[in-house]
């Protein structure tokens, strides 16, 4: 496999373009509603986009990325762009943590850290990781796939060949969102060579096996798959989009700025913990760096593919199909979904569970050192087994 060192430079035209285009935005008409109940608040959006293009400093950006070390890999045919941090401790376990959308390895800035080098927060050494952050395909600097496929079972086979080739024969995962999906394939497909995975979200496609020797669903279940569908219905229409319609909105996507902007931003208003105040959690910075490596590596439309992948390759499992690996699962409280412990364990063996106090979606992003310590915890005794 091979690998070489990566820095991020977006070109001086490119920002300028970004910036040029911005100003030229043509703003959509105001309707009859209060803010946000519709989507994105236009008076949001606007105070945003002025930031973006006279404030916002993509530079600095870049150079805090860049101090993350990188690197691209050619993986069984893709290209692969990942993050690779040394732990600092007597003898660091290998973990591939994975992200989501709208987000991207930019989110796990803090919680690297944290993993890295416990000590310099307040931890044990012993507890540090060498950690993996690889971008999904088709996001950022990890190029769209050439051919169609690409679900979370497919990344999986990736990551296990990624980790293989930088010398980890076993080692662990941990994931939100599509990374979720990415983490259970994994342990599913590779169990030989994925002693755990932590969660902090279940994929929406999961449906544990059905038939005469499954017991019949619990109130709490019921009540789950009830909310679910509720919550499909009245906020589902973007992840509807992306499994169905992808290019379609894909060609608006990544010619507006201000029109992805709003796509991503609303999102991160609306799944963090945030109580409707997005900038009491992320600053316009943060924001606005995640949403500028959108634009710049032109990803949103291959992101959004990932979607109908999925929806072709859902996350079900067949009769008395279980997942070997152990499993922990962090309950963040403003998730946007809120499975039982009863209904992972139908097919998973959890062997830690925790309601965490705060907390959301964007859980590396929001809550760090809770997120770091869950992980730390759950892998604790499976890093002593490998010894």
């Amino acid at each position: 496999m091979h690998i070489e060192p990566f820095q991020i430079a977006i070109a001086d035209q490119d920002i300028d373009d970004l910036r040029r285009r911005i100003r030229a935005t043509r703003w959509a008409p105001a309707t009859p509603s209060p803010a946000w109940q519709q989507g994105v608040d236009a008076a949001w959006l606007r105070a945003l986009a002025e930031y973006w293009a006279a404030h916002f400093d993509w530079r600095a950006a870049e150079r805090g990325l860049n101090q993350q070390p990188q690197f691209l890999a050619d993986v069984a045919g893709q290209r692969v762009h990942f993050v690779h941090r040394r732990g600092v401790g007597p003898a660091p376990y290998p973990l591939v943590i994975t992200h989501g959308w709208p987000g991207s390895f930019v989110e796990f800035r803090h919680l690297l850290d944290r993993l890295c080098d416990p000590a310099a927060f307040g931890g044990d050494a012993a507890d540090a990781f060498d950690v993996v952050a690889p971008s999904l395909p088709g996001f950022a600097f990890s190029p769209a796939p050439a051919r169609p496929g690409m679900s979370a079972f497919q990344v999986a086979d990736l990551w296990a060949s990624l980790m293989r080739g930088l010398g980890y024969e076993r080692f662990g995962a941990q994931g939100g969102d599509l990374g979720a999906g990415v983490s259970i394939a994994l342990a599913a497909r590779h169990p030989r060579i994925v002693d755990g995975i932590h969660l902090n979200f279940l994929p929406g496609s999961y449906e544990p096996a059905e038939g005469a020797a499954q017991k019949p669903l619990t109130s709490a279940e019921e009540k789950f798959l009830r909310e679910k569908n509720e919550w499909v219905a009245l906020e589902g229409g973007y992840a509807h989009m992306h499994t169905t319609k992808p290019r379609t909105l894909a060609a608006s996507l990544n010619d507006s700025p201000v029109g992805l902007a709003a796509w991503i931003g609303e999102k991160f208003r609306a799944w963090s913990d945030c109580e409707g105040d997005v900038e009491r959690v992320f600053s316009k910075d943060e924001l606005l760096t995640n949403i500028s490596l959108y634009w710049h590596t032109q990803c949103i439309g291959p992101a959004m593919q990932m979607y109908w992948e999925n929806r072709l390759q859902p996350m079900r499992f067949g009769e008395g199909e279980r997942v070997v690996p152990p499993v922990g699962f962090a309950h963040f409280p403003k998730e946007i979904h809120h499975p039982p412990r009863s209904w992972l364990e139908r097919t998973f063996d959890v062997v830690q569970w925790t309601d965490m106090p705060a907390g959301g979606h964007f859980a590396a992003m929001e809550k760090p050192d809770l997120l770091a310590a869950e992980v730390r915890r759950f892998f604790r005794p499976l890093r002593q087994q490998r010894r």
